[in-house]
């Protein structure tokens, strides 16, 4: 298997796990606080007890090799769950997930200008058609007078926030970022034990916590996070747009929260845009 090959089945892998995570937010129905906390906690247990388990004595070692560039991880991890929260809780989850798509502008922008890296020229055309479906998605919003200008704004900051985990863990190609994503658990847990209004919760939420805590946000995070050593930091973020397709998709079906017809249209120029794109970057793959 290539490299690219690899790079896509952790980070699609990683999509498909992260996935039910706002329909899970949404069930689970706490503060943003307050499941930060639970979610960070979740995210820095799990992930440093695999380590130990797998790694023994090394997982301190793997710990200490991330030096800081784990720590402005951790920062940028801290922000972006806040603004992610804040803008679930705001907004429809199909605009929440779609102004999401934003991130391999961002991602693309870092790698050109900040770290001067070359952008394939397929990578800004399959931008160009994200956008064109994100345009579609905002006339819709339009039309419906459904938006909400903080929450726009936390979407997109989540956006950068993540466009800036993955440039990070690209230039970090010969250490695992993996003990980078328990840090930031870490740090946003106490961040939060800091704000929360409380972090007791009644039993019907304590599944979809769980859930969040245990299994999606350090499973989803731990490959998102290995995606990076493989893959150009912009095509790890075109395929993290995949979640902003089954999210939404998640929601309706559980919740009747219906996305409407140009989110499902513009949602449908997006997947189409990025099964192109990383077909296309397999065939160069295996050419070379």
């Amino acid at each position: 298997m290539s490299d690219y090959a690899k790079g896509l089945w952790l980070t699609l892998t990683g999509v498909l796990i992260l996935s039910p995570d706002v329909l899970l937010i949404r069930l689970a129905g706490l503060p943003e606080w307050t499941l930060m906390f639970w979610r960070g906690a979740g995210m820095g247990g799990v992930i440093a007890l695999w380590l130990l388990v797998t790694q023994g004595r090394g997982a301190i070692a793997a710990f200490k090799g991330v030096g800081l560039a784990g720590l402005a991880i951790g920062l940028s991890y801290t922000l972006g769950n806040v603004s992610f929260l804040y803008s679930v809780g705001h907004k429809l989850a199909a605009n929440t997930l779609f102004i999401l798509a934003t991130m391999p502008v961002f991602s693309a922008l870092i790698a050109r200008f900040v770290l001067g890296q070359p952008v394939p020229g397929r990578t800004w055309v399959t931008i160009a058609a994200v956008l064109f479906g994100i345009g579609i998605i905002a006339m819709g919003s339009a039309g419906g007078g459904q938006g909400d200008l903080m929450g726009d704004l936390a979407a997109v900051v989540t956006a950068l926030s993540w466009a800036v985990i993955f440039a990070i863990a690209g230039q970090k190609k010969t250490l695992s970022m993996v003990p980078a994503m328990s840090i930031a658990g870490f740090f946003a847990m106490f961040v939060s034990l800091l704000l929360a209004p409380g972090l007791s919760m009644s039993a019907a939420s304590v599944p979809f916590v769980a859930l969040i805590a245990l299994i999606v946000t350090p499973g989803a995070t731990a490959l998102l996070s290995l995606g990076p050593r493989y893959l150009p930091p912009a095509d790890v973020s075109l395929i993290m747009l995949l979640e902003a397709v089954f999210g939404p998709i998640l929601v309706w079906l559980v919740l009747a929260e219906f996305p409407g017809l140009w989110t499902l249209a513009g949602g449908a120029v997006v997947l189409g845009a990025l099964t192109l794109n990383n077909l296309a970057a397999l065939r160069v793959q295996n050419r070379g």
